[in-house]
């Protein structure tokens, strides 16, 4: 009888060790490949489901029928949170996401056949053919400096994506650090964050900003909300926290999901200098597959639910990613559209800039003299964006 009771200890011993050390690996593997961290977690509850399993089942303590429906009780539970997970997983994906992803961004590539690179009615006053000036830049900005390349760089192929190519486009947060560590002479992004401006500090580099042209920082909602628009102060409020429901500003008894974007990009830097000296709540977040395989947590993309606000520049919103489920907000009563923009009646409008931090290019100055005048001011509003309001000839 005891070598009985002692042979079932050692067994569950035996069988614990074996499901912990198996169990580990099967979550490790499960991270590993990227899956969701609630795939993550309910392998290890799976496995320690097992192990009570296995110590009731050997210390008797249950008779078989009561055993054995406890057993199926326990999978039946299981089916129930996995398919409530997944037709969760499911609505949520009824509901756009907008993210930069979406962007063609090939598709404005200069001197490809049939580009949206826009092009000049006549020659280009300036050209350059050797010590090609490498530049880089914010997703939006792509198709403007597309347009200057084609203009008056060498007709060649200039890759979107290559580190080999004299034209990036890398996002504004990697451009500024491009910039600042010699890979590129000439970046195209909204003004520097403070974390940006402070870096540049402590590498002992000046930023020069050139102001090329004028954009509009829009907010939009889901096109079936019915509030068609807030104030300066509401935008700070909702993003501070203070303002929660949409029925505090005219629309339905909603909370308010203000979604944001990365740390360092253009339109994360503007919506700081919009919260002036409020601060500014933490963004909903997400988990996503790193660059290893494992689970990061990131600032969550836009996800156009009826109940959310997020932002962006109106051109990208309106011509990059025409999204016809968004509608753009009036700010103070007041529309975002070129016309708005130039007449200086929209509240949210800021320049943008050709960035600059010490280059030995010699090509570099008078490619941005150019970018300034007459004809590179005809590329800005060609292509959808304000130019300056007087242009040099």
């Amino acid at each position: 009888m005891k070598s009985n009771v002692w042979g079932r200890i050692i067994l569950g011993v035996v069988s614990i060790l074996l499901l912990s050390f198996f169990g580990f690996f099967a979550m490790l593997i499960t991270s590993l490949n990227g899956a969701d961290s609630f795939y993550t977690w309910l392998v290890m509850w799976v496995f320690i489901g097992i192990m009570v399993v296995l110590v009731i089942g050997l210390g008797g303590w249950f008779n078989k029928r009561n055993y054995w429906c406890g057993v199926g009780a326990l999978m039946l539970i299981l089916l129930i949170v996995i398919s409530g997970y997944e037709i969760n997983q499911a609505y949520q994906e009824r509901f756009t996401r907008i993210g930069e992803a979406e962007v063609r961004l090939y598709e404005y590539e200069p001197f490809i056949e049939g580009s949206k690179a826009v092009k000049l009615n006549e020659p280009s006053t300036f050209s350059i053919k050797d010590d090609l000036p490498i530049l880089d830049g914010a997703t939006a900005l792509y198709p403007l400096y597309a347009a200057f390349v084609q203009a008056v760089y060498p007709e060649k192929e200039y890759s979107t994506y290559s580190s080999m190519s004299e034209v990036m486009v890398t996002k504004t947060i990697q451009a500024y650090e491009n910039l600042m560590t010699g890979k590129a002479d000439i970046i195209f992004a909204a003004a520097p964050s403070e974390h940006q401006l402070a870096r540049a500090k402590s590498m002992g580099i000046e930023l020069k900003l050139t102001p090329i042209g004028s954009e509009a920082f829009v907010f939009f909602v889901q096109a079936k909300n019915p509030v068609q628009g807030v104030t300066k102060e509401q935008l700070t409020d909702i993003y501070s926290g203070e303002i929660t429901n949409w029925l505090q500003l005219g629309g339905d008894d909603a909370n308010i999901r203000a979604f944001q974007r990365p740390e360092g990009s253009g339109s994360q830097s503007a919506l700081q200098r919009l919260m002036e000296h409020k601060t500014l709540m933490s963004p909903p977040k997400e988990d996503v597959a790193g660059a290893m395989g494992g689970i990061i947590e990131q600032t969550s993309d836009y996800r156009n639910y009826p109940n959310a606000i997020g932002y962006s520049f109106l051109f990208y919103s309106t011509q990059m990613v025409k999204n016809g489920k968004i509608r753009l907000l009036e700010i103070d009563g007041v529309a975002p559209n070129r016309d708005n923009i130039s007449n200086e009646s929209y509240p949210l409008s800021s320049p943008f800039y050709a960035v600059t931090a010490g280059t030995d290019n010699p090509n570099v100055e008078p490619f941005i003299e150019w970018i300034i005048s007459k004809q590179g001011q005809e590329l800005v509003e060609k292509t959808g964006y304000t130019p300056l309001s007087i242009p040099n000839n």
